[in-house]
């Protein structure tokens, strides 16, 4: 079996898979659109990352491909249902993800209510900000609500760390945690609306679908608080950026943080001059143990697969 990697990654994770299998990784940063297609009939496996897009062209260019493998727990970088229909499994790698990007939004919330990067750019410059017990004002997590908006393993993850902050924790979910994950977290289902009524921080953490699509848009924007925080460690879609912008310019809202964006690579120039939002450039999950545990982790589910076996993370 032949496995084409789409990006030069950390080796140490694939070692498993280098044992079995003949695994081919970018020499470069990452295999192009026109490389991936011109080769991709000579594999049996396809690991693409975030950043590049399977979609229907290169595709019909896979020839024998049996799997994607997607590097990442979202997968909408893979046209999904047209590799359906021509009978190439997709599978992500859901877990690895969980606690670092927990650990950013968390970090990200705090960027924002210390307003630390804001700070840190201006201190770099000479006369750039005032000293004093009164200048660079930020605010307290401690005693304040945070509205996790997709309450699934990374918003408990989250709200474990808040809880632990002295934060309380409402949520909204499309269903009800049990009574005992409820408890856990000591957190309350709100509807979203009621939700960004009452949170001084709303973290999203929803996948990226036709009903997520701008969840946050103008209206809702209009319905937080103007003390509040926004954070996306989600999808940049999610949220109608030009609306954030207007929320940001206006004071409909604090501050934002941010690690995607709707249109990314590309981030909407206005974003650059606000000093009301962090930016971090989709780093969820950077850190040395999460990509060694990612690449462990897409490596069990193919060898897994190509041994028959049903335990892996299938998403079609």
């Amino acid at each position: 079996m032949r496995i084409l990697i789409s990006t030069r990654l950390l080796t140490e994770g694939f070692s498993d898979l280098t044992e079995h299998f003949e695994v081919v990784f970018p020499d470069k940063d990452f295999f192009s659109k026109e490389e991936v297609m011109s080769m991709l009939s000579g594999f049996d496996a396809f690991v693409p990352t975030f950043q590049f897009k399977v979609d229907k062209d290169v595709i019909d260019a896979a020839g024998n491909l049996k799997l994607i493998a997607n590097y990442g727990v979202g997968y909408n970088n893979i046209d999904v249902e047209y590799a359906s229909k021509k009978g190439i499994v997709v599978t992500n790698t859901p877990d690895p993800v969980i606690e670092p990007t927990a650990e950013q939004a968390f970090a990200l919330m705090l960027a924002a209510a210390r307003r630390i990067a804001e700070c840190d750019r201006k201190m770099r410059i000479p006369k750039g900000l005032k000293w004093g017990v009164m200048q660079n004002l930020g605010q307290s997590l401690y005693g304040k609500t945070l509205g996790v908006v997709g309450m699934g393993r990374i918003g408990q993850a989250l709200a474990r760390r808040a809880l632990a902050s002295g934060m309380r924790i409402v949520y909204f979910n499309r269903t009800r945690l049990s009574t005992e994950l409820e408890s856990n977290y000591q957190a309350q289902r709100m509807e979203l609306d009621d939700l960004l009524k009452v949170s001084d921080v709303i973290s999203l953490h929803t996948p990226l679908t036709e009903e997520t699509y701008h969840l946050i848009n103008r209206s809702r924007l209009q319905k937080m608080n103007p003390t509040a925080i926004l954070v996306n460690t989600a999808r940049g879609p999610v949220i109608d950026e030009s609306a954030l912008i207007e929320a940001l310019q206006k004071g409909w809202i604090n501050s934002a943080a941010l690690d995607v964006y709707e249109n990314e690579p590309e981030i909407s120039p206005e974003l650059f001059k606000l000093d009301n939002v962090v930016l971090a450039p989709h780093n969820g999950t950077a850190t040395i143990d999460a990509r060694n545990d990612m690449s462990r982790f897409v490596s069990q589910n193919i060898i897994r697969f190509f041994a028959g076996r049903t335990d892996i993370t299938r998403v079609n």
